[in-house]
């Protein structure tokens, strides 16, 4: 066994060495949430698949690390793997996008089933396996070099893991609420590889810097400032260049562009859009316009007093918009739990300073307020991320807890699956526990479906009454359009309570569902043309 470097002597720098592979492991760890978010989301399934596979090659890493210390215990040949995974790290924000898009490209015609999963789990281990079983042999590797008889190896392994433990609660919390929200995902990687290659380099400086090393460590600067230069700035939206907007939030991606007369926010980059807002101040076409029934469905043109109304899902606050904008005077407000897409809200969605939003999760603040409302919208379900929380009958029972008499609930289901026990049906399904009255209609052209509930017999009534009372056409015909497609729901016994809510695998098999109805054309042209016709396809 070669002579310990003199700076191994001092436990200090092992101790320190523990500490920072543990802080980035944890950094690594959040940061994958967020490279994935955007393409897969950030449901239960994704973080499950994260975590299994980090703690797969963390295990792994375990084994070999202990194994290779034995066998050599060289800390040169630690500090060598560190670099390696610092330098991994810092590539990540450089072709990690490119390695998802191409994984989830290749599998999208490869798979039928269970896609989310399987893409997930495919991109996690391309891109993040290996720096962290590089990460895994740390400890067991300083471990032979601590311990230097048994009578404190106990002691000695004991401040190892306390170092570790600090540097991973440290790695938890500075990427959520400070190194992501002021400087991004790619940023928060880069600074957590540099960690890595300053501490290497402090041990190969200090233990026995070569001709040879120097020249390494030139070539190691030179890739990182490489990925640097490059991953700084990367967009995840790669092949969109008109965004006006691409920033990300503590709770989101986020990115807004504009379509002729339309202004978009979209909270990923692979399942459609969250809101969308029309210059020219006419009907959008989507869910929102058909949420304009539920105002009617409570009475408005009855009311001698304001209607009051409670959006959950702020979002943009296109809603709120439209409401205002066809039904004048209204007591609007509405609960956002990202203050981010407030802000743009404000700035780029024209939603009025009049309309107060409350930076608050949804089901909190009704637990929080005794107010009560004449329509309260539930907007909360984000594609394919469904907070269990807003989806359980005794959320349903808070909502109809805070409506006024006659008053109505109109929710906004984004996935339509057309199988049996879809997520839609199990959401149906739970409200019709909780309201004698429920109907739905379909979305044209999109896979949402708006649902009304109330404990009111008369709202069809009432809602005929106000197609009658309201003289815009435009609003008019979709109001008589909405009524003539409503059906009410035929309840079943897929109720969904606080302990029993398995929204992500039931979204997940809707998401099946659509993708294979979207790519079912490109499938045949693959499937009788091979890749020739697909590439033919992009290029003419």
């Amino acid at each position: 066994m070669k002579e310990k470097p003199l700076i191994l002597k001092n436990k200090i720098y092992l101790y320190l060495t523990e500490f920072f592979a543990g802080m980035s492991v944890m950094a690594v760890e959040l940061g994958a949430s967020r490279l994935l978010a955007p393409y897969f989301s950030s449901s239960q399934i994704v973080w499950t698949i994260i975590i299994g596979t980090i703690m797969i090659a963390m295990a792994l890493g375990n084994i070999y690390g202990g194994r290779s210390a034995d066998k050599d215990p060289d800390p040169d040949r630690l500090y060598r793997r560190i670099v390696v995974a610092g330098l991994w790290i810092a590539l990540i924000p450089v072709v990690g996008k490119y390695i998802i898009i191409g994984i989830a490209g290749v599998l999208i015609f490869a798979v039928n089933n269970n896609f989310l999963i399987i893409a997930a789990f495919a991109a996690c281990m391309v891109i993040f396996v290996y720096p962290l079983f590089l990460l895994g042999t740390v400890t067991p590797s300083l471990v032979k070099y601590t311990v230097d008889s048994l009578d404190d190896s106990g002691k000695t392994v004991g401040m190892l893991g306390a170092f570790n433990t600090i540097g991973s609660i440290i790695g938890t919390f500075v990427p959520t609420f400070i190194s992501i929200p002021a400087v991004g995902t790619s940023v928060t990687f880069l600074i957590f590889a540099g960690i890595l290659l300053v501490l290497a380099l402090v041990y190969f400086v200090s233990a026995h810097m070569s001709k040879k090393g120097i020249i390494k460590a030139a070539v190691t600067g030179v890739i990182y400032l490489f990925c640097i230069i490059f991953g700084h700035s990367s967009s995840f939206a790669f092949w969109q260049n008109d965004l006006t907007v691409e920033d990300e939030s503590v709770y989101n991606y986020l990115q807004v562009y504009e379509s002729g007369n339309r202004v978009v926010l979209s909270t990923n980059v692979l399942f459609g859009v969250q809101s969308v807002y029309l210059k020219d101040e006419g009907l959008t076409g989507m869910y929102y316009d058909y949420a304009m029934a539920a105002p009617l469905m409570a009475g408005f043109y009855e009311k001698d007093s304001p209607m009051s109304m409670l959006i959950l899902g702020m979002g943009t606050g296109t809603y709120a918009t439209q409401c205002n904008r066809y039904f004048g005077e209204m007591d609007i407000e509405g609960v956002e739990i990202d203050q981010k897409i407030t802000d743009l809200a404000r700035e780029y969605f024209e939603l009025d300073d009049s309309v107060p939003v409350t930076t608050y999760d949804g089901r909190a603040y009704l637990n929080a307020i005794d107010e009560k409302y004449d329509v309260i919208m539930v907007d909360a379900y984000q594609d394919i991320t469904i907070p269990f929380q807003m989806s359980s009958v005794e959320f349903f029972t808070l909502v109809k807890d805070h409506l006024n008499p006659g008053g109505v609930m109109v929710v906004n289901m984004n996935m339509r699956g057309s199988s049996e026990g879809s997520i839609n049906d199990y959401l149906a399904d739970t409200i019709s526990s909780v309201f004698s009255e429920v109907y739905t209609v379909d979305v044209s052209g999109s896979t949402n479906r708006e649902l009304f509930a109330s404990d009111d017999h008369d709202i069809l009534n009432k809602m005929q009454t106000g197609i009658a009372c309201e003289n815009n056409e435009e609003l008019n015909a979709m109001m008589n359009h909405i009524y003539e497609n409503l059906v009410p729901y035929a309840a079943g016994k897929r109720v969904m309570t606080d302990d029993k809510a398995p929204v992500e695998l039931l979204g997940m098999r809707v998401i099946d569902e659509l993708i294979q109805g979207e790519v079912a054309y490109y499938k045949n042209i693959y499937d009788e043309q091979g890749i020739k016709g697909i590439l033919s396809l992009i290029s003419g």
